[in-house]
């Protein structure tokens, strides 16, 4: 198999704006999600039909660039996908969304991401996902001069990741992490999770890194003094973080949840803009639960993202510049 890149990448893509606040350097997987609407999720091996269909891209980074994107911001991705109609597909859609995919490499002879998500009648999900494991995943091509006003990160690619939170931590800026559950080692991920300084765990990733399933032992465990935030999210109950060692917690807001796909990625997405505009913590906290709770009233990860007109009529305290 060929590993020839026929996306050529130039030598010096053009500098981001100065940490210019807004600009947010996300980094990570885009995939291709096809989502089946059914009336439950299945316990057992068995067939069952579906009450709808939607093909729509997805990734936890991707989706947070288009969430950013939609919440005025300028991001800008950097990824890894196959020479293929996915791959054409997921630069597309991006590129549609203002998202810049200067940085979002494809390789020859290889197949890029994909998923199949279950979405149940309570909103709830099932995801099986696929990445093709011969993708290379050397980053030494990964070299933007400015990485703007902040940089997020998801699991899937730990080369990509950990070089950007390096870059973040020299540059000044504040590096999120995307933590879910992640098919890498634990030593890997526990690297990943001490080069950022803002980390959001889905519970499950927490409970699959710590062991435990208790939110404060599983924070407690995995904090480091060069956390700025540590935190996991949980559904209606919002998020939860430590305070110098105390557990807090705000929830999110009250809504009709029709589809809680890709309210991960929107709740991160809008953490890193409101650090990239230097926005206080429990500001941009608030501001993530906001657009995560938006995101759960519509159908589809992307295609229900909350616009920054959308989240102003919902909570008229955030403004945008």
């Amino acid at each position: 198999m060929s590993a020839a890149c026929i996306f050529s990448i130039p030598t010096r893509v053009p500098a981001l704006p100065d940490r210019r606040p807004g600009s947010v350097f996300c980094v990570g997987l885009a995939t291709r999600d096809t989502i089946m609407t059914v009336a439950s999720i299945p316990t057992e091996p068995i067939k069952i039909y579906a009450q709808a269909r939607r093909d729509v891209g997805g990734g936890p980074a991707a989706t947070a660039s288009v969430a950013i994107a939609r919440l005025g911001g300028r991001p800008f991705f950097a990824g890894r996908i196959g020479d293929d109609p996915t791959g054409a597909a997921l630069r597309g859609e991006l590129a549609d969304e203002k998202v810049d995919t200067a940085w979002l490499k494809s390789f020859e002879g290889y197949l890029s991401p994909g998923s199949v998500i279950l979405v149940d009648a309570n909103g709830e999900r099932l995801i099986v996902a696929y990445s093709d494991p011969d993708l290379p995943a050397d980053a030494d091509w990964l070299m933007p001069d400015d990485l703007g006003g902040a940089v997020l990160c998801d699991l899937s690619w730990p080369q990509g990741a950990l070089k950007s939170l390096a870059a973040a931590r020299k540059q000044g800026i504040p590096a999120v992490l995307d933590a879910d559950i992640s098919r890498h080692d634990g030593t890997v991920v526990s690297a990943i999770v001490s080069a950022a300084d803002h980390v959001v765990f889905s519970r499950p990733g927490l409970a699959q890194l710590t062991g435990v399933d208790d939110i404060g032992t599983g924070l407690k465990r995995a904090a480091l003094p060069s956390h700025r935030l540590i935190g996991v999210t949980d559904g209606a109950d919002g998020l939860y973080w430590l305070d110098d060692g105390t557990l807090r917690n705000v929830r999110a807001p009250a809504v009709e949840v029709v589809d809680t796909v890709g309210a991960g990625d929107a709740f991160h997405g809008a953490l890193a803009l409101a650090l990239s505009r230097h926005w206080p913590l429990d500001r941009a906290i608030a501001f993530s639960n906001a657009v995560a709770a938006l995101k759960c009233t519509r159908p589809g990860g992307r295609a229900g993202l909350p616009t920054a007109a959308d989240v102003s009529r919902f909570d008229p305290s955030f403004t945008f510049p």
